[in-house]
């Protein structure tokens, strides 16, 4: 049975697959702050430059569903191996890449052979696991995806500021060798049953069109100011289409490339609901917080990075006790807590103001970061619990590949939303700003020092950021309450949580 192999190493086989994923994940986010030197670099504009993030999500969103097929086609050890080797030398070639062509085509590679990483992590790390210890490395798997984008932006900052942008993509490599080394020899004892599905190349097209259409609309639908765009209206169509017929097939097909059937179990189904939308409101926080920290406050990137960096700490210190000790407890009332706690925060911004101090805004990362050390756990404790061993790389494949696309909603709807808003208050908040008012009149000249133009300028740039802050108020207010309804959705799961008390099919 595979579920009854122990590597030689579990200490050493766990630092190479969380390596693996911490790389993996760092890779979503270390690229965003260089973007304007590679632009500048490549001689290309920064519009054109956001394509080398796009490129690598699109590919990713796509292959994240294929896990399970690939998984039962290759093995999971090898299909580890094969993937974190392709990824670091897809990093090599991004590194040495001369034109921006180049750069997007080998990110579009990067993200397809990087979408199985996270998924095989996890249901490699929960077989070679005794099952009395598997919330031990769950939680260690959680700290990894909650430190690795935070450190994303500071270290590709940072590098590319001392060193060159091509650096942010060579470092994978001597990671990616020593990972795919240290997990193929630790596991290479490991008995797996492959087979050889048939290929279902409608699903594979339909999904590879529908996803990749998706993820590019909610890329640059902002870009493209949404509707009012041929482009974005085309993508949406194709999109829409893509998906439909993509659905409708594998719910149908007796062998389908994506075992959508994954979710006629209740736990799996509750808990990747509780995990796409807590996740997706953890990265709204992820996204927003840093640019109100710079549109409005003035920080720099560095700064704003060192202001949301005390998220991770409590994680980090955390992943020990949540690992020992979560099972002990109804893994319900851990996810409801860490959604109240990450309500609460919301709602701690959401009476933020311009003149907040630095220590302020840290102070509320870390009490937010108590809230995500009790999050990833038992969640993907939860939605992994009832599936079968020989289900797990599949289930963890679309929850994650769920998880990754609802990031990419929320990405899309709070940006539009945060700026929407503000454009809103900035016109209620000008309405008695105008010449003819003695008051506004005065302001101006005041401002100005006798110049009104100069002072009308002023007031107009003190009003825009009014706007942006009642508008950040208002997203965080909405935040707030997403969380507190998920607290009501994680009790919809039904016990037990522990693989201890189900059957495990072995072989396969």
């Amino acid at each position: 049975m595979t579920t009854e192999f122990r590597p030689p190493n579990l200490a050493l086989s766990t630092i190479g697959l969380s390596l693996a994923t911490f790389m993996q994940v760092l890779d979503t986010t270390i690229a965003n702050v260089s973007l304007p030197t590679i632009a500048g670099n490549l001689g290309v504009s920064n519009n054109q430059s956001t394509w080398v993030i796009t490129s690598f999500a699109v590919s990713m969103a796509i292959a994240l569903p294929l896990t399970g097929f690939l998984s039962r086609r290759f093995g999971e050890v090898k299909l580890f191996t094969a993937c974190t080797l392709l990824f670091a030398l897809t990093s090599f070639l991004c590194g040495i890449s001369q034109s921006m062509g180049m750069l997007i085509v080998f990110r579009a590679l990067q993200g397809a052979v990087a979408g199985p990483m996270y998924p095989i992590t996890q249901s490699l790390l929960i077989g070679i696991y005794p099952a009395a210890k598997r919330g031990m490395a769950l939680a260690l798997l959680a700290m990894v995806t909650v430190v690795a984008p935070i450190a994303g932006p500071i270290l590709g900052g940072w590098i590319t500021d001392n060193y060159s942008w091509p650096w942010i993509f060579f470092i994978n490599v001597p990671i990616g060798i020593f990972a795919s080394m240290v997990v193929a020899n630790q596991l290479r004892g490991k008995v797996e049953k492959t087979e050889r599905p048939k290929i279902d190349y409608v699903g594979l097209i339909s999904l590879i069109i529908g996803v990749g259409a998706l993820q590019i609309v909610l890329d640059k639908g902002n870009d493209e100011d949404w509707f009012n765009s041929t482009f974005i209206i085309v993508t949406s169509i194709v999109s829409a289409i893509g998906i439909a017929v993509f659905l409708i097939w594998e719910l149908t097909d007796k062998d389908p490339i994506v075992d959508l059937k994954l979710f006629r179990h209740r736990n799996f189904t509750i808990g990747t609901l509780a995990m796409v939308l807590g996740y997706a409101a953890f990265f709204a926080i992820a996204l927003l917080v840093p640019l109100w920290l710079q549109q409005n406050l003035g920080y720099t990137s560095t700064w704003a990075g060192y202001a949301t960096a005390p998220l991770g700490v409590i994680p980090v210190l955390l992943t020990f006790f949540v690992g020992k000790y979560a099972m002990r407890m109804d893994l319900r009332l851990l996810a409801a807590l860490s959604f109240l706690v990450m309500g609460g925060t919301c709602f701690m911004r959401s009476n933020f103001y311009l003149d907040v101090d630095f220590n302020h805004v840290a102070m509320v990362q870390l009490w937010q970061g108590l809230g995500v050390a009790l999050f990833f756990m038992p969640t993907l404790t939860i939605l992994l619990s009832d599936l079968q061993q020989h289900e797990i790389a599949a289930g963890s494949g679309l929850a994650t590949f769920m998880r990754t696309l609802g990031g990419s909603f929320s990405a899309s709807l709070t940006t539009l939303m945060w700026t929407r808003r503000a454009v809103t208050h900035h016109e209620q908040l000008a309405e008695h700003i105008n010449p003819y008012n003695p008051v506004s009149q005065e302001a101006m000249q005041h401002l100005g020092r006798g110049d009104s133009q100069l002072g009308g300028s002023i007031i107009n740039g003190m009003i825009t950021q009014q706007g942006y802050q009642i508008s950040f108020n208002e997203v965080f207010h909405v935040l707030g309450w997403v969380f507190i309804g998920l607290v009501a959705v994680i009790w919809l799961a039904k016990p037990p949580f522990t693989p201890k008390a189900r059957p495990v099919a072995g072989g396969h």
